[in-house]
């Protein structure tokens, strides 16, 4: 597997994911919600709960699944290590959160249905998440939601803010974030084939009939499922179905999209030349790229730890 050394999300963001962000951050309202969010929200619960409902992967806990945990890790140059919990769930999902202390959350329906290399496309795919930094404005959007709902309840204004148009540009990023952590997985893999075969087990995948399973029937249909675009009416379906109006608000593109995304993303001049070794690099190394802001702020705070130091140096030697 091959190991990207210092590289930037940016390297391998898609230019739809950033694009959403942009188009979400620029809404009237979502600094405001931001605020708030900072202010209300708390990662520490959460971290509480999987302590005390998962069962946490290391060394001695889940070995093999942690083994390709840390290679994953490795090859997208990530640091410090996230956590990573295994969750009692038959459903096929995983999960990525957290902001101060990132996690991955997978369920054992994951681990029952795939096999190690779809398994280690799935870890992969949520680590890209970490790496982009996606997982502070993913529970961004889960919070939004939630605060939607509850409108008329007591919200301290917040309610008031979270219009339809803030919501749909919540998920409509969310979604577009998904096939830059599908181009993370690529990566990690440098095969397509596990990468999808994971995406089309968990999308209708059977234990018991996975040998009827076709990856490349899969595959034709979503040169099918892109044909449909030729009809304006179908268009329209689809954004219904994404956008909630004919039920909830999806967080995934459908998975034969990703795949169709993903089989333009392999054969590109820009895939090619990250394989190569050619990409743009962090400033450091590390899950999320260090702003100028917190580097000058590390810069201070590191300046004032060297002169207290000196000053108690000084007063030593006076002492003597």
């Amino acid at each position: 597997m091959p190991t990207y050394t210092g590289i930037s999300s940016e390297a391998f963001r898609h230019p739809l994911d950033s694009q959403a962000e942009q188009a979400l951050r620029n809404l009237p309202g979502f600094d405001f919600f931001a605020r708030k969010f900072v202010e209300f929200f708390a990662e520490r619960p959460q971290l509480v709960y999987l302590m005390g409902n998962t069962i946490q992967v290391g060394p001695r806990q889940y070995s093999t699944i942690y083994q390709i945990f840390r290679e994953c890790v490795r090859d997208l140059d990530i640091y410090p290590e996230p956590a990573l919990f295994v969750e009692q769930n038959a459903q096929a999902n995983s999960y990525a959160l957290g902001q101060e202390h990132p996690y991955i959350v997978i369920n054992t329906g994951i681990l029952d249905l795939l096999n190690e290399a779809e398994i280690r496309a799935v870890l992969a795919h949520e680590l890209g998440h970490i790496k982009c930094g996606h997982t502070i404005l993913i529970q961004m959007a889960i919070w939004a939601r939630s605060v939607a709902s509850r409108v008329g309840e007591l919200t301290f204004g917040i309610g008031d803010f979270v219009s339809q148009g803030l919501l749909l540009a919540f998920y409509e990023w969310r979604r577009k974030a998904e096939l830059s952590s599908d181009r993370a997985a690529l990566l990690v893999m440098d095969d397509l084939n596990p990468v999808i075969s994971s995406m089309m087990k968990v999308t209708g995948g059977s234990i018991k009939y996975a040998n009827e399973c076709s990856l490349q029937e899969f595959i034709k249909q979503s040169e099918n499922y892109q044909a449909l675009d030729r009809d304006g009416l179908n268009q329209m379906y689809k954004f219904l179905m994404y956008t909630g109006f004919q039920g909830a608000m999806l967080t995934h593109p459908f998975p034969v999209e990703r795949l169709h995304y993903l089989q333009e993303w392999v054969v590109s001049e820009e895939y090619q030349q990250i394989r190569r070794g050619n990409y743009q690099r962090s400033p450091a190394s590390g899950a999320v790229n260090v702003t100028a802001e917190n580097l000058e702020n590390e810069a201070e705070n590191l300046r004032q730890q060297v002169e207290e130091l000196q000053r108690e140096i000084n007063r030593m030697k006076r002492s003597e």
